[in-house]
């Protein structure tokens, strides 16, 4: 594996050609390769990207699919080009986005489904059957990577993102007093009140929104381990009415 923190250095793009490869797999690089990188190699340079393309092209396509509610996502092949995640698909593997997906457990799908899929691609260059398929203008999406804001819930949003937000950011997190606390996991629920506000701590801990309410099912304090949100309220009790902000 090589991994050059900019592959515009002359050292860099020697070593690629020293290899002598017939193809350069990238994935989850993280910088567009330079002309001189996508001529290293007669066959140029595959890249295994985790989105249906031209949906999510960017740095977080795992991310953005679960906070837009995307029923299915997969893998693209991609001969890569001169610009961000636009090249021609040589392959592409659907799969589905179950309810309880979250950033890390479809990371890892996608990353078996992609290993698969890039055995496939290489077999189907080297017998001369690959057939590249340029992007559609229609559709195309950008998944723009995370800032650490973006993962601090709003209370004023509707409980159904809120809960697709914990999905992707897995952990998210929400402030309770001075301290901010990870959410490692909750559901959509019906209740109602004022954004923040804890309407049920006896057991459970549930949270109104802007729409509906988020049950909070694992929580972690600073400093802390995961809790389930019961032993969270053994040790932290929540009257009815305090406010998450």
């Amino acid at each position: 594996m090589f991994q050059p923190e900019t592959l515009k250095s002359d050292a860099a793009i020697e070593r690629l050609r020293a290899a002598r490869a017939q193809a350069l797999v990238v994935a989850a690089y993280g910088l567009i390769l330079p002309p001189a990188a996508l001529a290293a190699a007669p066959l140029g340079a595959l890249n295994i990207h985790a989105s249906l393309l031209p949906r999510w092209r960017g740095a977080a396509p795992i991310q953005r699919a679960l906070l837009a509610g995307d029923r299915e996502t997969g893998i693209s092949i991609m001969q890569m080009d001169a610009g961000l995640d636009t090249g021609p698909v040589l392959l592409q593997k659907k799969i589905a986005i179950a309810e309880g997906d979250d950033a890390h457990t479809l990371h890892d799908r996608l990353a078996a489904l992609g290993a698969e899929a890039m055995v496939e691609a290489l077999a189907l260059l080297e017998s001369g059957r690959a057939r590249a398929t340029p992007q559609a203008a229609a559709g195309a999406t950008y998944a723009r990577k995370i800032g650490k804001a973006e993962a601090r819930l709003d209370w004023l949003r509707p409980a159904v993102e809120l809960e697709r937000a914990v999905r992707a950011f897995h952990p998210a997190l929400a402030v309770l007093g001075a301290e901010a606390v990870k959410l490692w996991a909750a559901r959509v629920v019906e209740g109602r009140g004022a954004p923040g506000e804890v309407l049920d701590a006896a057991t459970r801990l549930v949270i109104a929104c802007g729409e509906r309410a988020l049950e909070i099912l694992e929580l972690q304090r600073p400093g802390g381990r995961r809790l389930g949100a019961a032993e969270f309220l053994r040790g932290r009790p929540l009257p009815p009415g305090t406010r998450w902000q």
